[in-house]
């Protein structure tokens, strides 16, 4: 039985994953590193380490390299503000879930980027805590931050359920002994999702599913 949902951000509720793709490669392209698409679904979707080793390999110092993700930071804040990026189906389907389940967001985005990216969704409503990158030392795909989320729910592993769109949030959530389903967005469709629970095409099919898979776990529960 699931009671409490744990919803990654970007990607899964909001369509913001390309800004950050964009605002890390002009500001690599300004110190002439090229990060392709390809590169970034690797090193941000699925590895988890970020791109400015690379710049480290170029001879680049902490310094600069501070300053380097300053600039991307900023820039990405500008393009997140430029307009809400709430992904179609997403509103309803909180509502449709909320009350009946505890919910929380599970995000690797900085507590400030994430304020931009929420400040007219009207969203947050549906969540009874949020945990960013700045309440935990490791991101995904360590599992601290689904663990922080665990204990904040007040509930047991096997009670709860992630909701991820990468290979990255998979692993964490999966470390975290979490079941996950997946729901692929356009960056990380090639991706394998190997241990997922199951893989939707849209948010809309979450309430569905969960249906489902209560109605599976006893067959009593009939299915409206």
């Amino acid at each position: 039985m699931i009671e409490a949902i744990f919803w990654d951000n970007d990607g899964v509720l909001v369509d913001t994953e390309h800004l950050y793709f964009e605002a890390t490669r002009q500001v690599l392209s300004s110190v002439d590193i090229e990060l392709t698409e390809i590169d970034y679904r690797d090193l941000f979707l699925v590895r988890g380490t970020g791109a400015w080793h690379l710049a480290e390999a170029r001879g680049i110092g902490s310094a600069r390299i501070d300053a380097l993700k300053s600039a991307r930071n900023a820039l990405y804040a500008t393009l997140l503000a430029e307009a809400p990026r709430l992904i179609p189906g997403v509103r309803e389907t909180l509502h449709a879930l909320h009350g009946r389940f505890a919910m929380g967001i599970v995000t690797s985005s900085r507590r400030d980027h994430f304020e931009v990216i929420h400040r007219d969704t009207g969203i947050l409503q549906y969540f009874d805590f949020v945990i960013t990158a700045d309440d935990c030392p490791r991101t995904k795909p360590c599992p601290d931050p689904y663990e922080r989320a665990i204990e904040r729910s007040g509930r047991s592993a096997d009670v709860c359920i992630a909701i991820e769109d990468s290979a990255r949030g998979l692993e964490a959530a999966i470390a975290a002994r979490l079941r996950c389903v997946i729901i692929p967005s356009r960056l990380t469709t090639p991706q394998r999702f190997n241990g997922a629970l199951a893989v939707l095409t849209s948010v809309i099919d979450v309430p569905v599913f969960l249906r489902d898979l209560r109605a599976s776990a006893n067959p009593q529960v009939l299915k409206s």
